[in-house]
């Protein structure tokens, strides 16, 4: 059941809604289901032979339509450009999904200044200033929008080694909940999505080289027994996305598979402790 869609025919028809970070991974999958359920599409990322690219195979499975613009979401005069031509292809923009991002796994002390900014550059300064932009149009045409945002499950507790994804995406979250309550009396609503694993290639291959994928495997830590499928986030990002989730608003929802709480809580390292040694423990307790 989790690879199949889950709203019903139609239920983003007529919507145009920008993904950024649209052409590979997780960005593709969400926007294809966009498509599927009737939404016309605009892909933006900085390689355009890749969004062509992806674009035709979005085409060739939805029949939807389907805008590649190439923009560099630390761009800001490149994305006014996008949000122009998205309207004049479509008539208007319904909704952003905030998806672009980059990462480095690294000890922080090993990282130039450069590299630190880059990402924050990228996912902090490029989730605000499309939905700055975004923001700015839609309440100049008093139209209605939402904005939903990929964070991540360590912007609320921090997490070492990816210390400038977990700033910006910090950021992300104050963003969304503080947009949120700012903007709602024009009509504009703001949620986030907050994923555990759900593997792409390319970005496990280069977070997670050779050897080390499998024996950090994040199976090990989900209580589920097992990682995301793409259809699963994309389910629930149509869903934020439509009008079915209208009283949503500020929300950030995690769908990890219960990994975070599992890492978070205290004593869960005790799930290693075999039924033998549990009952030495009681046995123990009993003695005393």
């Amino acid at each position: 059941m989790f690879n199949e869609g889950m709203l019903k025919e139609g239920a983003l028809a007529g919507q145009t809604i920008i993904v950024t970070g649209g052409g590979t991974g997780l960005g593709k999958a969400m926007g294809t289901y966009f498509l599927q359920l009737g939404a016309n599409l605009v892909i933006t990322s900085r390689k355009i032979e890749v969004l062509e690219k992806a674009a035709g195979e979005m085409r060739q499975q939805t029949g939807g339509r389907v805008l590649p613009i190439a923009c560099d979401v630390r761009d800001y005069a490149a994305i006014e450009q996008v949000i122009a031509a998205a309207v004049a292809e479509f008539g208007r923009v319904n909704g952003l999904l905030n998806n672009a991002a980059g990462n480095f796994v690294s000890p922080t002390e090993r990282l130039s200044a450069n590299a630190f900014s880059t990402v924050i550059d990228i996912v902090l300064k490029g989730t605000t200033n499309f939905s700055l932009a975004m923001g700015k149009h839609w309440i100049k045409e008093k139209q209605a929008g939402t904005f939903l945002n990929i964070t991540t499950t360590y912007a609320f507790t921090g997490s070492g080694y990816v210390v400038p994804s977990a700033t910006a995406k910090a950021g992300v979250l104050a963003l969304t909940r503080s947009l949120a309550v700012e903007w709602a009396k024009y009509q504009i609503r703001t949620n986030a999505i907050a994923p555990g694993p759900f593997p792409t290639k390319g970005a496990w291959s280069r977070l997670l080289p050779g050897k080390l994928a499998k024996k950090l495997d994040p199976v090990q830590r989900i209580p589920v027994g097992r990682v995301g499928e793409h259809q699963e986030l994309a389910n629930l990002a149509a869903y934020l996305m439509s009008d079915y989730s209208a009283f949503v608003n500020g929300e950030v929802i995690t769908i990890d598979g219960g990994e975070w709480l599992k890492g978070a809580g205290e004593f869960n390292m005790m799930e290693a402790v075999s039924p033998k040694m549990w009952d030495m423990f009681a046995l123990m307790r009993k003695k005393k």
